[in-house]
């Protein structure tokens, strides 16, 4: 694994760099220790697991690279630029138009349409994407037109990642993607992701307690315990459909 020197300057070699990031929440009297002088960085491109147990820290860590948390020490770096210490306008901004997040419980909109719920992504973002033909292209373009309560938990999670996906961002954020699947349907979604990462460029982040799914990945990154135990290189990325769970 090549070592990472965390100095002043953006180190520019990587897409994103975590510098010794720690959150800390206050409830009443107690605090919170959920992320402790956590470093990693990633590259443009990269297909990357962040695998942990339960409580370890992963989605918190996802929360603060999607702009949706804040931290309370340390760097982030996207791109080179500096998004730990962003306004909330700037902030709001880069979620918008930088970054797309695909959830375990799917997060679609009720009473709009596949179609309508991809389309609002693409209005609310000001991106030039053909809402149908990305539904086609997660394969659901015979279902674009029915409600979310008219597909399948598969079904609605690929509404999820082309909802995403039409933001064209840079990034693709996934908290337990495959989470409310069950194991053939959970597959699907992995193999879409991974397709995404090989033939797009885009950078994927899939946060998982399944650590089989490391085999997928381009980069590996173990947390526990609030901090980054690990973190390796895979260059021999497995296609999901040769890992078995």
């Amino acid at each position: 694994m090549k070592k990472i020197c965390f100095g002043k300057e953006p180190y520019m070699d990587h897409f994103i760099e975590f510098r010794h990031v720690s959150k800390t929440y206050t409830v009443g009297e107690v605090r919170i220790n959920a992320l402790h002088d956590a470093n990693f960085v990633i590259d443009e491109g990269e297909l990357c697991v962040i695998v942990g147990p339960s409580g370890a820290g992963k989605t918190t860590l996802l929360n603060i690279l999607g702009g949706m948390d804040t931290l309370s020490e340390g760097e982030v770096f996207v791109g080179g630029r500096d998004i730990s210490h962003l306004g909330i306008k700037d902030l709001t901004a880069y979620r918008r138009y930088e970054v797309g997040f695909v959830f375990q419980f799917y997060n679609l909109i009720q009473n709009l349409t596949a179609l309508e719920n991809v389309e609002m992504a693409t209005h609310i973002s000001h991106v030039d994407s053909d809402a149908a033909e990305v539904l086609a292209e997660v394969g659901l373009g015979e279902r674009c037109r029915n409600f979310p309560a008219q597909l399948s938990g598969g079904e609605q999670q690929r509404v999820s990642i082309a909802r995403a996906l039409a933001k064209k961002p840079r990034l693709l954020l996934c908290d337990e993607p495959t989470g409310a699947l069950d194991y053939v349907t959970g597959k699907q979604i992995l193999r879409l992701l991974q397709d995404t990462a090989r033939n797009t460029g885009m950078t994927v982040v899939i946060i998982t307690h399944n650590s089989a799914l490391t085999a997928m990945a381009d980069r590996i990154i173990r947390v526990k315990n609030g901090t980054v135990e690990q973190m390796e290189l895979n260059p021999d990325a497995k296609s999901v459909d040769e890992i078995e769970w």
